[in-house]
């Protein structure tokens, strides 16, 4: 999919937010402590001011019994949509190599 049309498509969820709905009624300080991470960490993670990092997939797949790529494919169209709607400098497509 070109840049350009990825910049038109609507803000994907914040995989943070996805989370929240896993955790349901449990407190983040349980969750955190369940995880074996620290409650800030897990915060900064639900209100989208972190990334899902490798580790933290691996955990949430563990707790939640989903797979880790079902966080990092979350966090990368969010990552991928938030640099879309960077300003990126001009860049020329290659010339076709003829072997």
């Amino acid at each position: 999919m070109p840049a350009n049309a990825l910049s038109k498509l609507a803000r994907p969820l914040h995989p943070g937010h996805a989370l929240a709905r896993y955790i349901a009624n449990r407190t983040v300080t349980d969750v955190a402590k369940h995880l074996g991470v620290a409650r800030p960490t897990l915060s900064r993670v639900l209100h989208g001011r972190a990334a899902i990092s490798m580790d933290m997939a691996l955990r949430l797949a563990a707790a939640f019994k989903t797979e880790p790529d079902l966080w990092l494919r979350m966090q990368l169209q969010y990552d991928l949509w938030l640099a879309s709607k960077k300003r990126k400098p001009r860049v020329k497509p290659f010339e076709a190599v003829v072997a």
